[in-house]
């Protein structure tokens, strides 16, 4: 065996778990600004193609939006059960930042969903 502890086992796995998650806002976040430019596109110049391209990828816009909330949901429950006594410790000043993150992230991706 490697001889690692749990927190070593922890650390790992919140690693993955972040290096997994931070691919769906990059990318749903990048895809916006695609969307804005292929809806735009259209709108001056009435080319279907560019509507076609926009309905494409609004699908999968969709779906990694909705890949990236499941992935930030297990994130954030990873605070509270591989690091509860520093979340009680740290909370006062972790949690408003969380909370904030939260929502801006969240807002900031379903405002692209509209």
């Amino acid at each position: 065996m490697l001889g690692l502890d749990a927190l070593e086992l922890a650390r790992i796995q919140f690693a993955f778990t972040v290096s997994f998650h931070i691919i769906f806002p990059a990318i749903t976040i990048g895809l916006a600004s695609y969307l804005a430019v292929l809806e735009g596109m259209w709108l001056k110049t009435r080319n279907e193609a560019y509507r076609d391209l926009y309905h494409f990828w609004s699908k999968i816009f969709a779906v990694n939006f909705g890949m990236g909330v499941v992935s930030g949901l297990v994130m954030a429950y990873q605070f509270g059960t591989n690091w509860s006594f520093f979340s009680e410790f740290a909370g006062s000043i972790t949690g408003p930042l969380l909370t904030y993150e939260v929502l801006t992230a969240f807002f900031l991706e379903a405002g692209f969903l509209g």
